[in-house]
């Protein structure tokens, strides 16, 4: 009886020994996976390249290239960011990096340094940084014609799209190079020529700035004197805005309007769930449109996801509303998606 009791005490230590291995073992799995991961933080999604150009502007170039699914000549979508914003921001919140991805195009973010402007404004309101082939302006030609030659990118179709101050850049950079883009989004952005130094850009943003001798047109007019086809140009503003005051995007579509011989009362008005659509066609094409996207104040608009109960994003100026503007400008564009 004892020799049996004994045995069967033997047995379950023996289990139990078992037992306390495969404990450890798993403990240290966990342990060497957990390290591993830590240890291996993730790559940027956003790379950056140094040698681009003489680069007038002092500007960072970045951008994310899909290592699938490219087709041979891909398209190319200029994304300027807004002040106190980065690339990497705005790309997490708005996720214009996966539909590049799903659509095949390439993209590419020019970023501002502090040591050019303390608030990582993008300096549209100075007349160096916006003149053609200096400053700025010229600098970001450059990244486009590098990314250009480097990914074998279809010319036929660049598209830039820029918030706030990269929204007035935007603008700019359409004056200077209108062949250069096949269209535009100004979003919560300025006319061109509104201002000439930081104190008149204030004003501008909070009041709207004076239209100038000869009309919003003029500024750009003087610059491409002999331009007879412009882009597509799409604007977009909060009617709540409260940083750049909705005026603005009124006179950004007069600038626009005027410079190619629109008359204003040509376009078509129509309220949608999110706000109000003005746009105005010639032959039957888009030439200029304006997106006032209601309940929404400062920043880009993107479409509330149903399945998410926050009401904000990872980036304060990247706006959940009713309508998406990186999915309507897809539409536009005609980056569909891409399938091999």
């Amino acid at each position: 009886m004892k020799l049996s009791l004994g045995r069967s005490l033997l047995k379950v230590l023996k289990a139990q020994k078992k037992i306390s291995k495969r404990i450890a073992k798993a403990v240290e799995t966990t342990r060497s996976k957990t390290k591993r991961s830590t240890s291996r933080p993730a790559k940027p999604v956003l790379v950056e390249t140094t040698a681009f150009g003489s680069n007038p502007g002092r500007l960072l170039m970045k951008s994310f290239v899909p290592t699938t699914r490219l087709p041979k000549k891909p398209a190319l979508v200029v994304l300027l960011h807004g002040c106190h914003q980065t690339p990497e921001s705005l790309d997490a919140a708005a996720g214009f990096s996966k539909l590049a991805k799903e659509r095949g195009f390439v993209l590419l973010y020019p970023q501002q340094k502090r040591a050019n402007n303390s608030q990582n404004c993008f300096n549209w309101f100075r007349p160096s940084a916006v003149a053609r082939d200096r400053g700025e302006v010229r600098s970001i030609k450059q990244m486009v014609e590098h990314i250009c030659e480097r990914h074998r990118v279809d010319r036929s179709k660049i598209f830039v799209a820029g918030l706030s101050a990269g929204g007035a850049l935007t603008g700019a950079l359409v004056a200077n190079y209108p062949s250069l883009f096949a269209g535009a989004a100004i979003i919560a952005g300025m006319p061109f020529g509104s201002a000439r130094d930081a104190m008149s850009a204030l004003r501008a943003m909070k009041s709207g700035a004076p239209s100038p001798p000869g009309g919003w047109g003029r500024p750009i007019a003087e610059i491409s004197p002999e331009t007879r086809a412009w882009p597509p140009i799409t604007i977009w503003q909060g009617m709540e805005d409260r940083v750049v005051k909705p005026v603005n995007a009124l006179a950004c579509v007069a600038q626009w309007l005027e410079v190619q011989g629109i008359a204003e009362s040509s376009g078509r008005l129509e309220e949608k769930p999110w706000g109000r659509l003005q746009s105005w066609k010639v032959s039957g094409k888009l030439k200029v449109a304006l997106y006032s996207v209601s309940n929404m104040g400062h920043g880009l608009p993107i479409k509330k996801r149903k399945s998410v109960t926050a009401l904000r994003s990872a980036d304060p100026y990247v706006i959940p509303v009713e309508i998406s503007a990186p999915a309507e400008m897809m539409r536009l564009w005609g980056l569909s998606r891409f399938r091999i």
